[in-house]
């Protein structure tokens, strides 16, 4: 008889796993598990988006610099993991002062330290090792928008260099005003997934490196007037905003630290897609208006921006407004995007206008759109100036965004210029012409074509 009953208990303990400790565990337990799992998972998208900055940014500069473009993409995510894990962590969620924390360096992951040293992380009922790849992940964005500003031109030791620090004296400051307890954070800053701390942070400092580099060789003529130098992938490049897309949800939803209650991450997912959707049609749209022809790379970056922006707002702004806040940011990036060329910036993937433009507008607008329900529901802020909220809330938003900008605008003038005056930041001419996989890798990223054209170069030449 018991034969007959072994088969049927294998398969209930199977598919009902919660059976089997239903005693012992309690609902706590199983809510904290389901969160876990939750973020766990965001974590993944959110570290998964650097295959999506690895083909934008490869698909959207030369050839002859893709494996470059690509590969120090590994390179970085892999400094910025040891170095927030030793240091960075702590000062952005550690117990301290209004401005930095000055506990839990050198995480162990056991809660016994989660205790002592990250109260501004206790309210998520999650291990504390998971909270710390969740926070990584964000991390790795911001270190990875940074680059844009240096594609093409910038030494490998320049990322070693700048990636450490980057990810000590910059980022994790900035996170602790806003998101470990400091001061930001007392005023009611909203900024619910990063559009200030992680994109605008990233963006600043690319546009930094941007200036301190100068201009790609060839891209500007005598009289100031650009060149186009078109990536040699558009395929590549929308692959990687697809990835972008879709992990984005890891990054705002994720941002819940919950998948219990109401389903609020849910809504959050909500927002973020609507904005995404509406950013790229707009930037489309005012692209054909523009030049006459509709522009994919102009969709593309439309697309970014409003995910950019949104994420300040997903969790504070109505569905109808998250396609208003969307479609203007497609629009403005578009915008800025050519006004900056014109005066003779030269940013190979646009970081400061889709990261940092998109970003500032999308802090801003939780000043103006966010409701008084939803701000009560995060429990951060007040609502914005058209849900009777008055100029307070967009006030604190200002100051969010000017001394997130101002900082991180001095540091890394500051460590470039000294790194400039050390080490330098660019490339030899001939090295840059030759192109950096070559030059610092010894290799090509294409190398059967690049084996090609040369060959064929020296047939010419013969």
């Amino acid at each position: 008889m018991w034969k007959k009953l072994v088969f049927p208990a294998i398969v209930m303990l199977l598919l009902f796993p919660g059976m089997a400790f239903a005693e012992d565990a309690t609902a706590g337990q199983l809510q904290a598990a389901i969160n876990s799992v939750w973020v766990m998972v965001a974590a993944v998208l959110v570290i998964f988006m650097q295959a999506g900055f690895a083909l934008l940014e490869a698909g959207s500069t030369r050839m002859k610099n893709a494996g470059h473009v690509a590969g120090k993409t590994v390179l970085t995510f892999g400094i910025c993991a040891i170095v927030f894990w030793a240091i960075g962590f702590g000062l952005a969620f550690g117990d301290g002062n209004q401005f930095f924390g000055t506990t839990g360096f050198l995480l162990d992951g056991t809660e016994h330290q989660a205790a002592a040293a990250f109260s501004s992380l206790s309210a998520a009922d999650i291990p504390i090792s998971i909270k710390f790849l969740f926070q990584l992940a964000f991390a790795g964005v911001s270190l990875a928008i940074a680059w844009g500003g240096f594609a093409e031109r910038a030494k490998l030791p320049v990322y070693f260099i700048f990636g450490v620090l980057f990810t000590i004296v910059i980022y994790p400051i900035v996170a602790h005003w806003v998101w470990g307890g400091g001061w930001l954070s007392k005023l009611g800053m909203q900024d619910f997934a990063g559009s200030t701390v992680v994109h605008l942070q990233g963006a600043t400092a690319a546009l930094v490196a941007t200036i301190l580099l100068k201009p790609r060789i060839g891209k500007f003529n005598k009289d100031g007037s650009a060149n186009m130098i078109p990536g040699h992938s558009q395929p590549l490049t929308v692959l990687g905003v697809i990835i972008l897309w879709i992990c984005w949800f890891g990054f705002n939803a994720g941002s819940t630290l919950s998948a219990m209650g109401d389903g609020f991450f849910g809504y959050v997912a909500l927002t973020t897609n609507l904005a995404a959707a509406a950013g790229g049609v707009a930037a489309l749209l005012i692209s054909w208006m523009y030049f006459g022809k509709a522009d994919i790379p102009a969709m593309l970056n439309g697309v970014l921006a409003a995910l950019v922006a949104i994420t300040a707002a997903c969790a504070f702004v109505e569905p109808w407004a998250a396609i208003v806040i969307g479609a203007l940011s497609g629009i403005i990036t578009f915008f800025t995007s050519q006004w900056f060329e014109k005066w003779g910036l030269d940013d190979p993937i646009y970081a400061f206008s889709v990261h940092g433009i998109a970003g500032i507008w999308g802090t801003l607008s939780t000043g103006l759109f966010a409701t008084s329900a939803l701000a009560e529901k995060v429990g951060v802020g007040k609502a914005g100036l058209f849900y009777g909220g008055g100029l307070h809330q967009l006030g604190v938003q200002a100051l969010g965004v000017f001394g997130a900008f101002a900082f991180v605008l001095v540091l890394s003038f500051i460590i470039l210029y000294i790194i400039k005056l050390v080490i330098g930041l660019r490339v030899t001419e001939e090295e840059e012409i030759l192109g950096l996989d070559l030059s610092e890798h010894g290799n090509y990223g294409y190398p059967e074509h690049m084996k090609s054209a040369a060959e064929a170069n020296k047939t010419l030449q013969a």
